[in-house]
C-alpha cells in the first residue's frame, strides 16, 4: 500500500469556482485534516459574463477565488488560459508541470474525463500528465522537491453527475460533506459574479441551491446530507489504494 509522503493536495480546475462546486465540501475536510491545500484555475473566467470586459471580469473572479480559497487557509493559483480556449498543447502544459513541480502535491482532484464542457475535458488532460510528468527532473526548471512522486488522482462528478450523453458517472467514493456544507455554500457564495452569468447563459438561478440539490444526490448513495462523488485514476504507476476512503471511511468503494 502506498503511503502519503506529503500532507498537500492539488484541485486543478478549468475555472474559478468550478472546485467549490465539485470537490469543496473534501477540500474543507482535508484542510481540516491538517493537509495543505492549492486550488487552481486554468482559466480566469475570463468569458464568464454577460456586462464586463474580459480584464474586468478576470480581476473580479480571480479575487472571489482568492477569498474563497482563504476561508480554508488555501493558497490559490491562475494559470491564465483564456477561458472557453483551454487545450492539451505544449504551452499550457508546461504550466502545469511547473505548478505540480512547485507544490508536488501527494493528491491531486481535476474534472472527469468526459464532461459537458470542453475546457473540463482539456484540463483533465492537462492534470493527469502532469500528475505523471511532473518528477521527471528534466520536464521543469523548477527543483524537484523531496516526496514528489506520482500522486493519488481523482475526478470530480461532472455537473449533475452526468457525462455528456446523459448517462449518470458510477462513482468509486463518496465522500461525505453533511458537516461541510454551510462553509461550501460560504466558499461558493465568494463566486457572487457568476449568479447572473449562470442565469443569463445557462438559464439557471440558484446558484447556491443548485450546488445543494447536487450535493444531495450523492449523499442518498451513504445515506448522508450531502456528499461529493469522485472516480479514482487506477492506471500504472498510480496508487491504487483508495486514499480517500482510508481518510474518510464513510464512503462507497467499488
Amino acid at each position: 500500500m502506498n503511503e502519503v509522503q506529503r500532507k498537500v493536495v492539488l484541485c486543478l480546475m478549468a475555472h474559478p469556482d468550478d472546485a467549490e462546486f465539485l470537490c469543496g465540501g473534501t477540500l474543507i475536510r482535508l484542510a481540516r485534516a491538517g493537509w495543505e491545500v492549492h486550488i487552481a484555475s486554468m482559466a480566469p473566467g475570463d468569458c464568464g459574463t454577460m456586462t464586463e470586459n474580459r480584464w474586468d471580469i478576470s480581476s473580479i473572479r480571480t479575487q472571489e477565488a482568492r477569498r474563497a480559497a482563504a476561508l480554508i487557509g488555501a493558497e490559490y493559483h491562475c494559470l491564465d488560459e483564456r477561458d472557453g480556449f483551454i487545450a492539451y498543447e505544449r504551452i499550457a502544459l508546461q504550466k502545469c508541470v511547473d505548478l505540480f513541480r512547485r507544490v508536488a502535491p501527494s493528491l491531486v482532484f481535476t474534472h472527469a474525463a468526459k464532461d459537458y464542457m470542453i475546457d473540463h475535458e482539456m484540463t483533465s488532460l492537462l492534470a493527469r500528465q502532469a500528475s505523471f510528468l511532473h518528477g521527471a527532473p528534466n520536464a521543469s526548471s523548477f527543483p524537484v522537491l523531496p516526496g514528489t512522486t506520482i500522486p493519488w488522482l481523482y475526478y470530480a462528478d461532472p455537473a449533475e453527475s452526468l457525462d455528456p450523453y446523459g448517462n449518470t458517472i458510477e462513482p468509486t467514493t463518496v465522500i461525505d460533506i453533511g458537516e461541510q456544507l454551510e462553509l461550501k455554500k460560504e466558499m461558493l457564495a465568494c463566486h457572487a459574479s457568476q449568479r447572473d452569468w449562470l442565469r443569463a447563459h445557462h438559464g439557471a438561478d440558484e446558484y447556491l441551491e443548485m450546488m445543494i440539490r447536487w450535493s444531495g444526490r450523492r449523499g442518498v448513495l451513504i445515506g448522508a446530507q450531502a456528499a461529493e462523488a469522485f472516480v479514482q485514476h487506477r492506471g500504472h504507476a498510480y496508487p491504487r489504494n483508495d486514499l480517500l476512503a482510508e481518510l474518510f471511511p464513510r464512503s462507497v468503494v467499488v
